[in-house]
């Protein structure tokens, strides 16, 4: 991890030559020494240029989640919607593994009960025959299932991203490092590892993104509802 700036040797002037030379998706691994896949990365694009600082959500944005489920990982990524300029904003993430669905979906609840999804969780439980889908809705998560053709995605997603719609917290390390190593092999397929907020962010893009809802809108659906319970905080939605 080592910077320029621990190059004492280098010049100002030699630094701003090599920064030209360099490709953008490159930058941040030759200059600051963040790890990152050259030509074999599946989104090439400067972790710099899409990071920012956390930052309150505006009430109006509407919020969704992706999800990839499995016994070794199950996965989450929040994102909240900017239609103004049509840029999704990456801001929360959930990461753990080999646990029961329950604890799973007490995570997922923790962000906001109210907000929707789309899930990878089509496969039938082994146990007991029951879908994983059902497993979760009964436990109170409102989940689809995605749209999970990948080359699809993985365009979709990389759209958003090289055009600056594409924005996440630095406060996800876990989206982060999965972002660094998500890859193509020498024949050009996906590299299947650790690549789980990857396809969750994509069921967010595809799917998710698009049954978002905001917090005021939640609350108005819930003051209809019989379960009506008052001191949500309309901010954070919790």
């Amino acid at each position: 991890m080592a910077t320029w700036d621990d190059v004492p040797h280098l010049t100002t002037q030699q630094k701003e030559d090599l920064w030209d030379g360099i490709p953008p998706y490159q930058r941040d691994a030759r200059s600051k020494g963040v790890p990152q896949l050259g030509s074999g990365a599946i989104y090439p694009v400067a972790e710099s240029s899409i990071t920012v600082d956390p930052f309150e959500i505006p009430v109006h944005w509407p919020r969704a989640f992706g999800m990839d489920t499995g016994w070794n990982k199950t996965a989450g990524i929040w994102g909240a919607w900017d239609r103004e300029s049509d840029t999704i904003y990456l801001y929360s993430e959930y990461y753990a593994g080999k646990v029961e669905p329950p604890i799973h979906a007490d995570g997922f609840k923790a962000r906001g009960s109210w907000i929707p999804g789309a899930a990878d969780a089509a496969a039938t439980n082994q146990d007991d025959g029951v879908k994983v889908l059902d497993i979760y809705v009964g436990l109170g998560l409102d989940i689809v299932l995605p749209n999970k053709a990948v080359e699809a995605g993985i365009y979709c997603v990389w759209q958003r991203l090289s055009t600056g719609r594409l924005k996440v917290f630095k406060t996800l390390p876990n989206w982060l490092g999965e972002f660094r190593l998500y890859r193509r092999d020498e024949k050009g397929k996906v590299v299947k590892e650790r690549d789980h907020l990857m396809d969750a962010m994509r069921y967010l893009v595809m799917t998710g993104m698009a049954r978002g809802i905001t917090p005021v809108a939640a609350d108005e659906e819930y003051e209809d509802s019989d379960n009506y319970v008052t001191g949500r905080n309309r901010t954070t939605g919790y």
